[in-house]
């Protein structure tokens, strides 16, 4: 997993709210190489490097992104961490090609070049190939993100 800068001086400054900011998880294939001094989805390469296919629209205000829903942070002082939790979520029917990894992002008001990158996750499974069927990506127990 990587944070990215951007996300990680946004948390800090309040200028990224990860339980009152929609966030959402795209799908990108092998071709996106993460850098943590990425900041946007576009000119970054993730843009570019977004699945597409039967069940996953790309795109800017597309219906492949898929919003975290009834998130949650928690404290755990065992392991001297700060975590976020969400739902998992789900593609139904999708047969896109090999998924590398998820990519958390807050979606911009006009376009990719103000959508911010969050995380880029890649453990758990990935890749992934879909085939048709259903895709769940099921989070961790531990949570999504930590902060340790």
């Amino acid at each position: 997993m990587l944070v990215y800068n951007i996300a990680k001086k946004m948390l800090m400054d309040g200028s990224l709210n990860l339980l009152n900011d929609p966030v959402k998880v795209m799908l990108v294939g092998a071709s996106y190489v993460p850098n943590a001094d990425d900041k946007y989805v576009a000119p970054s390469g993730a843009g570019g490097a977004e699945i597409s296919g039967t069940g996953y629209t790309p795109g800017w205000g597309k219906t492949g992104r898929q919003l975290l829903t009834n998130k949650a942070v928690a404290e755990d002082d065992s392991g001297d961490r700060g975590y976020l939790t969400a739902d998992n979520v789900t593609w139904t029917a999708i047969n896109a090609g090999t998924v590398q990894a998820a990519i958390l992002i807050r979606e911009g008001q006009s376009d990719d070049s103000t959508s911010i990158l969050i995380a880029y996750i890649d453990q758990g499974g990935f890749p992934i190939t879909t085939n048709g069927g259903d895709l769940t990506i099921q989070w961790s127990a531990s949570g999504i993100l930590q902060i340790t």
